[in-house]
């Protein structure tokens, strides 16, 4: 029991670390963002769809919650707001990520084509120039200060030492728990115990996250090549290593090639001395020096930008869900797949997996979405039923049309709802 739960720790600490080094960042980088050129934009609705599907790729809510602003104003169409929403992955696109990387970039590139599409097909036969609701309903997270205040405090304008004089609690709080984080993906603390899952693997089949052991890979190996859990097992590395085995279609699809193809890229990835960028430890350091980065930035950046935009904002709104909603999910996952055979079922049931994906993805909260990302690592599902549930689900940027406008809200939903199962039908159909 002890050992799933720690590995699951392990993992959800370190997801959760990446997460909100990232949403650090995009925080610094957006808050410089006011939308003050957008008037330009009224009469080009394709210049609309294509404006708010990039704003819904930003990682995280702000870029769609600019795009549900902009659509009160009457300055984006109806159509550009169901492109933003399509394109939009919420919280979860720092997940995607931090977990399946190169997955996430295809799969932001995929749903940027589609929400573009659909966007300009929408605007075609919708004609609406009434706003919603009132404008100042509604505000953007950037608006929370007076003109006044943000032009005369620069973010970056103290000097460090100056903030290091009287530091606040919320400061050193953010500063120490991001340089601890460095410190332990450096030293190696986070990443995954290689050898136990091994052993468990042929009690616990699906479930267990299993890497290579640089002390036993011998040992490993020929474990890995002698029965058929050790070949699901493989699967698991996907999760394990974060991104250090390739996401591609065919890795979902559990044939014989499978144990021996990842399993002599983990090794590889484990070897000393030669340079993958794409193995576990490397990509691990270069988080390390990204976070490093955002610490600094953290120890130049004025009181008033720490307190209200990066605590208030990120650290109470978003950590503890994050960590809380992966944990879970591991667990379940885990045990799901060790006592009730979750894996033959949904293997033998696609298609409902993409219904329920694509009901799911109407709920206007990130965390359901990560049960369909981690599934998806595992190697559980296929990639039809990932793009479903992206299509549909867009974290928290839908929350004003539906506190507001509730009529917004299900006819764009309802028009996500159709691509979403449409898509992932099709792509199951040709066996993606």
């Amino acid at each position: 029991m002890m050992t799933p739960l720690l590995e699951a720790l392990k993992n959800s600490v370190l997801i959760t670390g990446l997460v909100m080094i990232m949403m650090l960042l995009i925080e610094y980088i957006n808050i410089h963002s006011h939308g003050k050129s957008f008037e330009k934009l009224k009469k080009s609705p394709k210049k609309q769809v294509l404006l708010a599907a990039l704003l819904g790729l930003v990682p995280g809510c702000i870029g769609g919650f600019a795009v549900v602003s902009l659509f009160t104003h009457k300055l984006l169409s109806f159509g550009a707001l169901v492109a933003m929403m399509i394109a939009s992955s919420g919280d979860e696109a720092f997940i995607l990520m931090a977990l399946i990387p190169k997955t996430a970039i295809i799969l932001f590139i995929i749903l940027f084509v589609i929400g573009v599409t659909v966007g300009i097909v929408v605007d075609k036969f919708y004609k609406k120039d009434v706003a919603p609701f009132e404008p100042e309903h509604y505000a953007l997270h950037d608006n929370c200060c007076s003109e006044k205040q943000v032009a005369n405090t620069p973010i970056f304008g103290a000097k460090i030492r100056d903030n290091f004089k009287k530091i606040s609690r919320e400061r050193l709080l953010i500063m120490g728990g991001i340089a601890i984080f460095i410190l332990a993906v450096v030293a190696g603390i986070l990443e995954h115990d290689h050898n136990h899952g091994v052993a468990d693997s042929h009690t616990t089949t699906d479930s267990q996250i299993v890497t290579h052991s640089h002390t036993n890979e011998d040992a490993h190996l020929s474990e890995l090549q002698s029965t058929e859990a050790e070949k699901k097992s493989c699967i698991q590395d996907e999760l394990a290593e974060n991104t250090s085995v390739s996401q591609t279609d065919s890795e979902h699809k559990h044939d014989e090639n499978c144990t021996d193809h990842n399993h002599n890229e983990a090794i590889d990835s484990h070897n000393h001395g030669s340079f993958d960028i794409l193995s576990e430890r490397w990509l691990n350091l270069i988080f390390a020096g990204v976070s490093l980065l955002t610490l600094l930035l953290t120890a130049k950046a004025n009181e008033h930008f720490i307190k209200e935009h990066i605590w208030n904002h990120v650290v109470k709104k978003h950590l503890k869900s994050i960590f809380l909603w992966t944990l879970g999910v591991l667990m379940v996952i885990h045990f799901g797949m060790q006592f009730l055979h979750i894996d033959e079922w949904i293997a033998q049931n696609i298609f409902i997996m993409i219904l329920l994906a694509v009901l799911i993805g109407i709920i206007p909260e990130s965390g359901p979405h990560m049960v369909f990302i981690t599934l998806f690592a595992g190697g559980f599902i296929p990639f039809s039923v990932l793009l479903a549930s992206s299509i549909v689900q867009d974290g928290h940027t839908a929350l004003p049309l539906l506190a507001e406008s509730k009529s917004s809200f299900v006819k764009s939903k309802a028009i996500n709802v159709v691509v979403g199962l449409t898509v992932g039908v099709l792509l199951h159909l040709f066996g993606l």
